[in-house]
């Protein structure tokens, strides 16, 4: 099919010439007989009856043809319809009394990939991936209470640990009915992701990693005023902190190590600046903060993991993110057989910049591990 604005142009496959290659050899036939229709046509001022022997009846005929033919050729198909505009539904689901949001969008029936975002964002990191793979998979992106558009239950009500949050993802797949997934694993997502891999590695069918750390060579320079923090849990310890949740530092967190800052959407840090900037958020993010030390003893626990199930992973990692450096990538093959590997040459939010690309690694390299039957999402 070729793409050409909101038109599809679908050559027949049927034809003993080969479609495509039928349809220019008319074009020619239909150009060639424009081309002798003008020479032969009667000169201007001529009072000569036109009949149906006249060159300008070819020429007509001809033009009528190849009209004919672009609007059928380029008529919207079916196929495109369903397969190029599935839509994203946008849902909320009470867990334990806490109101989840989440998108959802291709066949029920169809591989699930959950996609699980990381700090400071929400699933809007996802919104170009999801359609772009919903044609032939299932995909469910929550949002994280006190992220994006879920629900941001009080300090005294909800487990703001890594250890809840993964309590919260596990229950919403339950909920949701969904009992094999890929998964997606960014940031924050990946010690979400990883706990629930390790409570159920028969559920897991792949990992898609993308700057999501499980090894120590990941955490360096960046986490050092976090590994402080750590340390000493005080408010003169804390205040350099709030400058990663202030306009500033979340905006260096999408433009930091890009190609072209021009091609990174200002929508992104003032999508994420407003769950931020509510009340009690700032107080949240610092107990996440300090949390993620826990995540550390568990590394062993989630190589072993690894190398127990190998399951099929794909890393597509941002060579240039200051945060989660490509240090933190290159461990992964100690411990993985079944492994793609890519660094890109973007910054922390890959999606941002080489969004297309990773979704085209994402389909091939799911539908040599799983076996993806072709589906098309229904509306």
């Amino acid at each position: 099919m070729i793409h050409w604005g909101r038109w599809n142009f679908v050559p027949s496959e049927t034809h003993p010439m080969g479609g495509m290659e039928f349809q220019v050899v008319l074009l020619l036939l239909l150009a060639y007989l424009v081309i002798t229709g003008n020479q032969g046509t009667a000169p201007v001022g001529s009072k000569s009856r036109v009949s149906m022997s006249s060159p300008r009846v070819p020429n007509a005929v001809a033009l009528s043809a190849l009209l004919a033919l672009i609007i059928v050729g380029l008529a919207p198909s079916a196929e495109a319809d369903e397969s190029t505009f599935a839509q994203t539904s946008h849902k909320t689901i009470e867990i334990d009394g806490v109101e989840v949001f989440y998108r959802e969008a291709g066949p029920a029936d169809a591989p699930t990939i959950l996609l699980l975002h990381g700090f400071p964002t929400s699933s809007h990191m996802f919104r170009n991936l999801i359609p772009a793979l919903s044609d032939r998979f299932h995909l469910v992106a929550p949002d994280y209470p006190g992220f994006g558009n879920s629900e941001q239950p009080g300090m005294d009500e909800f487990d703001y640990t890594f250890d809840g949050l993964a309590n919260l993802m596990e229950k919403l797949l339950n909920e949701l009915g969904i009992d094999k997934y890929s998964v997606y694993l960014m940031d924050y997502g990946a010690p979400v992701g990883y706990r629930l891999a390790v409570r159920n590695p028969e559920k897991v069918e792949a990992l898609i990693i993308q700057n999501g750390n499980a090894y120590t060579e990941g955490l360096r320079e960046f986490w050092d005023p976090i590994r402080t923090y750590w340390n000493e849990r005080t408010a003169e310890n804390a205040a350099p902190l709030a400058g990663f949740i202030s306009p500033e530092g979340v905006k260096w967190q999408y433009t930091h190590g890009v190609r072209n800052e021009q091609l990174i959407s200002p929508d992104n840090w003032n999508v994420d600046l407003r769950h931020l900037q509510r009340d009690g958020n700032p107080a949240i993010q610092l107990a996440l903060f300090y949390d993620y030390q826990n995540n550390v003893p568990h590394y062993p626990a989630w190589q072993a993991y690894f190398r127990e199930y190998q399951p099929p992973t794909l890393i597509v990692w941002g060579k240039n993110d200051y945060i989660f450096p490509a240090e933190g990538a290159h461990p992964y093959k100690r411990d993985l057989q079944n492994l793609e590997f890519h660094l890109l040459d973007t910054g922390h939010f890959a999606l941002e910049e080489d969004g297309q690309k990773i979704a085209g690694l994402i389909r091939n390299f799911l539908q040599q591990n799983l076996k993806v039957t072709p589906k098309v999402a229904k509306q």
